[in-house]
């Protein structure tokens, strides 16, 4: 009951409270991070007892052996009923039957006992009975020794025996030591293992308010970080409708720019195709003048008398046959002027439309600025509802009840520490006295196995096999007086050293089977958690006594196994039956007024206007302008022209060899010269109007290509701007509300992060209860059972098999004894020297 009385005390001590709990850590998806400070304990969560352990495993082995039956938990369940007493009803048959079974399951340490008080109480009859009779020259009292034939091997036989055994004394002796010391050094170490966990639990209740108030006081972060986007509404809210809108209407205000652009565009190269296309007309004009100034020559030329004197004749008509290449290939003149298409366009550019479209820009563009300017009061209304959210929180620490229980826990702490230190020095002063009595017990021991061992040795080394019994030497009597004396020690004390070892082991025995054992399997728990146990009245004793509803399933094992993995004290003791923390944070109240308000939002954009009518008309009359109407095939198919039929450079080189063949003359002359003017024209006017013509070509083609389809171009920009337009009107309502409702839900999502941590920390991570189950730990598997059992078990472990080991050594002692003392007569010998075993008289004795 004392140990339950403290497990339960221990319980007490964490109800209702918190502490500081292991490092928490949480981090939401918007970018707020809370994080509970770290405690480190002083007290270890095991105890190892070194090398030592082996032995205490020994003895746990022999427990089993001795008790191998399994743990009694319907025996202990009636005792704690108080349904077994032997002062009132001993001769009912069920406290009978429960006696039998408490004589089963004790049989094998009942057993142990009785052979041991069977060991106490004949051991000091034996030993009187033993002394009278060698008072009277029995049992060995006669110092007379008859020679046997098989003497020698006796006398090695027992030395050998003696020794082993002493062996064995020496190895429980060692025990004894080894667990008398270990025992004081533990006690020892009780005072730093007391104010060890001492401090855990002072820690784990003084660092209570400091915990909570270090958790509600994250709430100013997480407002900060609200307030911040609130103020920020801008670019959030109003940046996040801007941007769902901004697919839809972005690409047409680009493609309306872009058309803006091609208008300028397409004047630009109308204006170049037109004004080139005069230049190529004048220029052309000109070549045609001088290639007919050059026609008119030759056949000036041609009419010299030379020319019907053959061969010059023949030479003279080819010539003449070949002047009707020398003529202009293209006809320009006949294509149609692009003024009045330029006109058209100049027309569609009195209206700024770049101008038009920046203003649709700057309409969209707009909306982050209006969303902010419509919503001033409605942040502030957020605001004031967040920070009535905080007046609640920074209250909570009051609502909480623990204040109001930790100076009296506190006080217990210190009362308690009070009490170690008052009481300890007693407790050291007894295991003072403890540690004495059981040196003294180990020496004795050791005396006698000492005395044994000198016996043995003096023997040994000075037994001479010659000497006859009445002549052995003074070493060999005095090894013979040693085990004598070893073992009339042995008669005096060894019923006290078993009195010692039953005590020890009765009591050892049972705290390790029954307090040890079931502790450390927890199945100790299991009986206290037995229900109508405790109480009869209660169901389950735990939650009756600390939530005063004992139906709830809250169980000693669990609490315990809760605390091992250093759970919160709220889930462990499941304190929800009793104080809702969910209840006072209030998480939905707040959210659904922060849900209110967002839900009221009114922003209204319906004023966006992408494209005046002023806009619109001039893509209309753009799309009419009969840009895309003008036959460019006829142009770029003038333009591919050669300016002159003939190559000119080849005409003139031809011309030049024809000179070269007629004779010296005016003739010769002239063609020389006009083939010169061939190459001039060439170089100067052909080749000009051919680079002209080229470039002209691709402006016309790049022209052609701008103006392709130009009509649908048009009709699908105004298509797409009333979609847009439409979508603007009709949709912007639904993405307002999307965007709004998105937009609530992050700054909401804040505070349900938040609060959410603090239910989390309150409920599972304050007030982290493993101090509770270390003190516990500390007080029954460390203090009651490594400090004082273990070792206090191979005490009585270790001097009961040396004082068991007694008994054989008395035999042998006294038997080995004969070998090595003087004896007062002998048997005589017929040939002492050759060793002849044999007798033929024998003296008179005295005995001593």
């Amino acid at each position: 009951m004392a140990l339950l009385l403290g497990f339960l005390l221990l319980l007490e001590l964490c109800w209702d409270t918190s502490a500081l709990g292991p490092l928490s850590s949480t981090k939401g998806s918007d970018g707020l991070e809370f994080e509970l400070p770290a405690t480190n304990y002083e007290t270890k969560d095991s105890n190892q007892a070194g090398p030592i352990s082996v032995l205490f495993q020994i003895v746990q082995v022999f427990l089993q052996v001795v008790q191998p039956h399994p743990f009694p938990e319907d025996i202990l369940r009636k005792i704690l009923q108080k349904k077994f007493d032997f002062s009132t009803d001993y001769d009912k048959p069920e406290n009978v039957v429960l006696t039998l079974k408490i004589i089963y399951y004790e049989i094998g340490i009942i057993i142990c006992a009785v052979l041991g008080l069977l060991f106490v109480i004949l051991m000091p009859l034996v030993g009187f009975c033993f002394g009278l009779c060698r008072c009277c020259n029995k049992c060995g009292g006669e110092m007379h020794q008859r020679q046997k034939k098989n003497g020698a091997f006796l006398r090695k036989y027992f030395t050998v025996s003696l020794l082993v055994i002493c062996i064995f004394i020496s190895v429980g002796i060692i025990y004894g030591f080894v667990a008398n010391h270990h025992l004081r050094t533990r006690i020892e170490k009780t005072r730093k293992l007391a104010e060890s966990n001492l401090k855990d639990l002072r820690t784990l209740l003084i660092g209570t308010p400091a915990q909570i108030n270090y958790v509600l006081s994250q709430y100013a972060s997480t407002k900060e970080k609200a307030f911040s986007d609130l103020d920020n509404i801008k670019s959030l809210l109003g940046g996040g409708i801007h941007d769902e809108l901004r697919p839809k209407v972005i690409p047409v205000l680009d493609d309306i720019k872009a058309m803006a652009e091609a208008i300028k565009e397409t004047r630009e190269a109308l204006l170049n195709v037109n004004n080139t296309l005069k230049e190529l007309k004048m220029s052309t004009a000109q070549l045609n003048t001088s290639l007919s100034d050059v026609k008119r020559n030759l056949e000036q030329s041609l009419n010299d008398p030379m020319c019907s004197v053959p061969p010059v004749a023949t030479t003279c008509n080819n010539i003449r046959m070949s002047l009707g290449q020398l003529d202009d290939n293209t006809n320009l003149g006949q294509l149609p002027s692009l003024d009045k298409q330029i006109d058209n366009i100049n027309n569609v550019l009195q209206t700024d439309l770049s101008s038009l479209v920046q203003k649709g820009y700057k309409s969209f563009n707009d909306i982050p600025e209006m969303v902010q300017n419509q919503t001033t009061d409605i942040v502030s209304d957020v605001k004031r509802t967040l920070n009535s959210l905080g007046s609640d929180i920074e209250n909570m620490s009051e609502q909480i009840p623990i204040q109001d229980k930790l100076s009296d826990f506190i006080g217990y702490i210190n009362d308690t520490e009070t009490y170690i230190h008052r009481n300890l020095p007693t407790l050291e002063e007894y295991d003072s006295y403890r540690w004495l009595g059981g040196l003294i017990v180990c020496c004795l021991l050791t005396l006698i196995v000492v005395f044994y061992y000198l016996g043995l040795m003096c023997g040994t080394f000075g037994y001479d096999r010659h000497a006859t019994p009445t002549r052995r030497g003074c070493v060999s009597n005095t090894g013979g007086i040693f085990l004598m004396v070893g073992v009339g020690i042995s008669f005096l004390f060894c019923w006290i050293l078993m009195t010692i070892v039953v005590l020890t082991f009765v009591i050892g025995g049972n705290m390790e089977k029954l307090v040890c054992e079931p502790y450390q399997n927890r199945k100790l728990f299991q009986i206290l958690d037995t229900p109508y146990l405790l109480n009869e009245n209660w169901k389950y004793y735990l939650s009756g006594m600390v939530l005063n509803k004992p139906d709830i399933n809250l169980t000693f094992e669990q609490v315990y196994s809760d605390c091992k993995e250093n759970k919160g004290i709220y889930s462990t003791l499941k304190l929800e039956n009793t104080y809702n923390i969910s209840e006072h944070l209030n998480i939905q109240e707040h959210a659904r007024n922060l849900s209110n308000d967002f839900k009221n939002m009114n922003v209204n954009i319906d004023n966006i206007v992408l494209l005046d009518a002023a806009g619109r008309k001039n893509l209309m009359d753009f799309s009419s302008s009969g840009v895309d109407t003008i036959d460019y095939n006829v142009y770029l198919a003038e333009m591919g022209k050669t300016p002159t039929k003939v190559n000119l450079l080849s005409f003139a080189d031809d011309l030049d060899t024809k000179a070269n063949n007629l004779p010296q003359g005016s003739l010769k002359q002239s063609l020389k010269n006009n083939a010169q003017n061939l190459k001039t024209i060439h170089h100067g006017q052909v080749m000009p109007l051919e680079q002209s013509m080229s470039t002209i070509n691709q402006s016309i083609k790049e022209l052609q290509h701008k103006s392709s389809g130009l009509r649908v171009k048009v009709a699908n920009i105004l298509s797409s701007l009333d979609s847009a337009q439409d979508f603007l009107q009709t949709r912007i309502s639904s993405v307002i509300v999307k965007e709004s409702s998105k937009y609530g839900n992050m700054i909401i999502g804040y505070f349900e992060h938040y609060l959410q941590w603090v239910k989390i920390s309150i409920t599972e991570q304050i007030a982290a209860c493993k101090p509770v189950a270390t003190a516990l730990d500390s007080a029954v598997d460390v203090f009651l059972c490594s400090y004082i059992i273990d070792p206090m078990n191979l005490f009585w472990f270790g001097i009961g098999k040396a004082t068991i080991f007694l008994l054989p050594a008395i035999i042998f002692a006294v038997k080995l004894a004969k070998y090595y003392r003087r004896m007062d007569s002998e048997d005589v010998y017929d040939d002492m020297e050759n060793g002849n075993i044999g007798f033929h008289r024998h003296h008179s004795t005295q005995t001593v």
